[in-house]
């Protein structure tokens, strides 16, 4: 029964069948017919899933990016990175990966990070010279920033998985992200030396930039300071941002108008609706897992074996650039954490190290897939690079 399930989730694939369909059907199969379970345990252990506290501040941090790139947030941080590097080597690519970093520590949303410095800074880019395939790539690289500084929905998913303190991945991904931003930056001037440079900005302009976007560089003061301080849970502190942005929006840079924020609501319920489609019908395969005893097995494999922590971490980072050429990186998650971060806490390997490790590897695979079911899976994935080229379509 077990490899008729395997075989009718590789046919699914195959065919394109949305992922979340794909984990339900092949674990559905296994669990009813393989393991006399009823459909009464699959819904509630699905419906407990998706209804953890945690899990709740993925939409809002989601909206909160959505409601500052239509409040104009994020134009105003574009700006102030361009006046303080524009003029640099590389000065625009550089203004880009700073600006998708700040813009990483208060929205949930790549796609909208990527549309909010793509709409700004891709068309001028080209325009100064900048090689299309390289600003495609640049952008996509300097968007799985996101993933890592915090607030990061990897990072809420990881710890709903683990129940590893939210507040330590996020601080994990901290020192990573910064060092992925600033070898992206070298890269940049390296690259993009001998192309022309904007003129440097004068000081007057450059405090006018820092005054206009103050609201948005307080943002993540707000989130982070509310979570490290004691006084908001991630969900709360997702929601005090989403009210943040709204009032920044409507009464200090007054651009946030009812139409914006309705769609902003609506790419929300969108993307939330895909990405707890998946994790309501990954817990199938959880059900599986447990009362297979899958887990329990290949811990004792691996120790038999005599496998070390970094032969266990190279594996991990294998099954997932496998993994990544066929399905997104939501499914990867809930397909491979749960197995191997089991076999980590027998190894000894410290689960929040190894949230960064899987991380690192899991957007790159994603980032390899071709296949970009999920719209926005706000982790960084192949829609991302969908989302780019259909930018780059329009600008160019």
């Amino acid at each position: 029964m077990v490899w008729v399930a395997v075989f009718s989730s590789i046919l699914l694939l195959i065919l394109a069948v949305p992922v979340f369909l794909v984990f339900g059907i092949g674990s559905s199969l296994v669990a009813i017919l393989g393991l006399d379970l009823p459909w009464s345990t699959l819904i509630q252990v699905s419906f407990g899933a998706v209804t953890r506290q945690l899990l709740l501040a993925i939409p809002l941090f989601i909206f909160a990016g959505l409601a500052m790139l239509r409040g104009g947030v994020a134009r105003r941080l574009v700006d102030l990175m361009v006046a303080l590097v524009g003029h640099l080597p590389g000065g625009l690519g550089i203004a880009t990966v700073l600006t998708m970093g700040f813009f990483a520590a208060f929205c949930g949303s790549i796609l909208a990070a990527i549309t909010a410095v793509g709409t700004v800074l891709m068309p001028v880019m080209i325009e100064k010279g900048y090689p299309k395939p390289f600003v495609i790539a640049l952008v996509a690289a300097a968007a799985l920033v996101e993933a890592l500084i915090p607030p990061s929905n990897a990072a809420i998913i990881y710890s709903s998985l683990t129940h590893v303190p939210v507040s330590k991945t996020f601080a994990a991904g901290i020192l990573p992200g910064l060092v992925l931003m600033v070898l992206l930056i070298v890269l940049v001037i390296w690259r993009c030396r001998d192309i022309e440079r904007s003129p440097r900005a004068t000081a007057a302009q450059r405090i006018a930039a820092f005054k206009a976007a103050i609201p948005g560089l307080m943002t993540p003061v707000v989130i982070l300071g509310g979570i490290y301080s004691g006084l908001l849970t991630p969900s709360e502190s997702a929601a005090v941002a989403g009210m943040w942005a709204i009032f920044v929006g409507t009464v200090i840079h007054r651009e946030l108008t009812w139409r914006g924020l309705s769609e902003a609501l609506e790419s929300t319920a969108i993307s939330t609706t895909i990405i707890f489609a998946i994790i309501a019908m990954a817990t199938f395969l959880s059900v599986v897992l447990t009362f297979t005893q899958a887990p329990q097995a290949l811990i004792a494999y691996f120790i038999d074996f005599g496998v070390t922590p970094l032969t266990f971490l190279i594996i991990v980072g294998v099954v997932c650039l496998i993994l990544g050429t066929f399905i997104e990186i939501v499914p990867v998650f809930y397909l491979t954490v749960p197995v191997f971060a089991v076999i980590a806490g027998a190894l000894d390997v410290d689960l929040v190290y190894f949230y960064i490790v899987f991380l690192a590897f899991a957007g790159i695979d994603g980032f390899l897939s071709n296949r970009a079911d999920v719209q926005d899976q706000s982790i960084g994935d192949s829609a991302t690079l969908r989302a780019l080229v259909a930018k780059l379509r329009e600008i160019a």
